[in-house]
């Protein structure tokens, strides 16, 4: 259901912005939260998911906790900009386990890709692989992560309720 636009009221937004900050939230609580008894609450929560709009539950993982990691951004631009390179660019990417994120990019640039590798060798490893793939890759720009100021996935609560049906 990717680009459909689903109807939320004011009680599936609470939800939303409840999970999205607190994950682990028993259905208990969070029926409580927001006024529901917990088998309404259940059935909402199960239709967010069947929608789509609930994609996962997960931790938030501080991996520098654990081991040392390179967080690298990439621009990246490709030769020819026909539908079957963007296709193939995009495909190869998915295989990469190296590539946390990627996002097709308007203006001069085609894609920006967040990467994770042990060491900045390992990354050039990656560029060499993504280079040899013969998948159009022309040009790319490579910027060292060199401390994490500020990382969110949540959306801000006021424009959760500007998407109110």
């Amino acid at each position: 259901m990717t680009g459909m636009r689903v109807k939320l009221d004011d009680r599936d937004i609470q939800m939303l912005s409840i999970l999205q900050r607190e994950g682990r939230i028993t259905k208990t609580e969070l029926a409580r939260r927001v006024n529901l008894s917990p088998t309404p609450c259940w059935e909402r929560l199960q239709h967010l998911e069947k929608l789509g709009v609930i994609q996962g539950y997960g931790a938030r993982v501080d991996w520098s906790m654990i081991s040392h990691q390179t967080v690298v951004f990439m621009q990246a631009e490709l030769a020819s900009h026909q539908a079957a390179d963007f296709r193939g660019f995009e495909q190869k990417v998915q295989d990469q386990p190296e590539v946390l994120e990627c996002w097709a990019l308007g203006g001069g640039i085609d894609y920006l890709l967040k990467i994770i590798a042990p060491s900045v060798d390992d990354y050039q490893r990656f560029v060499d692989r993504m280079l040899n793939a013969e998948i159009g890759l022309k040009r790319y720009y490579t910027y060292i992560v060199t401390k994490r100021v500020k990382e969110s996935s949540a959306v801000p609560d006021d424009l959760l309720t500007e998407l109110k049906s």
